[in-house]
């Protein structure tokens, strides 16, 4: 039987007392933190791993029941870290991987210290005083785009959600990622993503969390960034000058810059 370890193609590199593990978001794969975690091998232990159904990670064990919410994604995080005994490491999660950290935190604070949400959101939909970005009904609408062709969605969102039309070069590359992906399991993890409210479960972490944000994101409007700063209870806030939903793959200096900041107390030297 396969470990989480080897399920999720755990990938572990540098040394140092600490450990900090990235989690990566719809779409992508390990790869996508190439320009970020490299900045911290000399201080930290540095885990990457693909979310089970994209990357190497063991496809033919994705269980739509098991991952019909983020708590499919969090019992993997939490059975990583315990198989490799690591306690109070820093998440750095990106997009809707941002609310699977904060999950894992919430449910055993023992395992996460610190955690880095970048360009997260709890709900994409507005709800009343809350503005999330979107409609239930164009969510909605959105996924059954999906569902009928995937692949044209993923061509013509992907270059939108890097959000740097003057480097089209990265719109291609996450447009290459989302297509490497089984569309029956995008289409499942579209559904998780931007259907989910975890809104409740935000209010309820204490750990110290740096939420990263882009000024001008197609899918985080800032009224989100207002709702997290008034609802989380230990959180700072960071805009980088920097556009679209990728920061650490488009603007990867001023990323780990940010991320450094939030950090340094712990590295070691």
């Amino acid at each position: 039987m396969m470990t989480a370890v080897e399920h999720c193609a755990v990938n572990i590199t540098g040394s140092g007392e600490k450990t900090i593990v990235f989690l990566h978001g719809y779409g992508c794969d390990s790869g996508m933190w190439c320009k970020v975690a490299p900045a911290f091998e000399n201080d930290f232990h540095v885990i990457t791993y693909d979310l089970m159904g994209y990357g190497k990670s063991a496809t033919e064990h994705y269980d739509p029941v098991r991952y019909a919410s983020l708590d499919g994604h969090v019992d993997d995080l939490v059975a990583i870290l315990d198989e490799l005994r690591l306690k109070d490491v820093i998440a750095v999660g990106h997009s809707v991987s941002a609310m699977t950290i904060g999950l894992a935190a919430k449910r055993r604070p023992d395992l996460i210290d610190r955690l880095v949400m970048i360009c997260p959101s709890p709900s994409y939909a507005n709800d009343g005083d809350y503005v999330g970005g979107f409609e239930k009904q164009d969510l909605i609408g959105l996924l059954d785009i999906l569902d009928v062709n995937y692949l044209g969605w993923a061509r013509d969102m992907a270059p939108q959600i890097m959000g740097v039309p003057d480097r089209p070069e990265l719109g291609e590359e996450l447009t290459e990622s989302f297509c490497q992906t089984d569309p029956d399991i995008a289409r499942h993890f579209a559904k998780v993503t931007f259907l989910f409210d975890h809104r409740e479960d935000v209010k309820m972490i204490t750990q110290p969390t740096l939420v990263l944000q882009c000024r001008d994101d197609a899918l985080v409007p800032p009224t989100v960034w207002t709702w997290l700063m008034d609802n989380m209870q230990n959180a700072d806030h960071v805009i980088l000058d920097a556009t679209g939903h990728c920061p650490h793959v488009s603007y990867p200096e001023a990323t780990t810059e940010a991320l450094v900041e939030f950090v340094r107390p712990r590295v070691v030297s």
